[in-house]
């Protein structure tokens, strides 16, 4: 497996910074995942090698977090909160929204790469409800005019 220099860089330096490698396997499966832009067979036994770790403790961990996904995504990753207080809003509205306006259902990819969406639980914009995340920009007090405009803006951005 090959990553960038900078991906490199990074990892070099993380590592310093916890008392054990274990301690830095989120933060590099992050990095590793924007890089590549999900974690493959490949990028887990890579990084399960540099941190000591066996492939199954890496996929764990992969399993627990929503934002780690093994599979490919979208350039844009759309994560709608249907969690209580954004349910309690137009949190699931949104959803039905997002999936008529990209055609996809939950855990979906359009057939362009350029969007993925999943309903999420929570993602911690509980007082500014209800809120979506984009990758790791959050957009928050939307409704389905709004929600429109920030994919228009992303669909735009991806296309330049």
């Amino acid at each position: 497996m090959k990553f960038s220099e900078q991906f490199e860089t990074r990892f070099a330096e993380m590592v310093t910074h916890y008392p054990t490698k274990r301690s830095a396997l989120v933060p590099t499966l992050l990095y590793a995942q924007d890089e590549i832009g999900f974690l493959s067979d490949e990028v887990i036994e890579e990084l399960a090698q540099r941190l000591s770790l066996t492939d199954l403790e890496v996929r764990n961990v992969i399993s627990y977090y929503s934002m780690l996904t093994t599979k490919a995504r979208g350039k844009y990753n759309v994560q709608v909160c249907t969690n209580i207080a954004c349910m309690l809003v137009g949190g699931e509205e949104l959803l039905k929204h997002c999936k008529k306006k990209l055609g996809v259902k939950d855990k979906g990819t359009t057939a362009d790469q350029m969007f993925s969406l999943e309903e999420v639980e929570c993602i911690g914009a509980c007082s500014w409800a209800p809120a979506v995340q984009v990758n790791y920009d959050f957009h928050e007090n939307l409704t389905p005019a709004k929600l429109d405009q920030v994919l228009d803006s992303y669909r735009k951005k991806g296309t330049q």
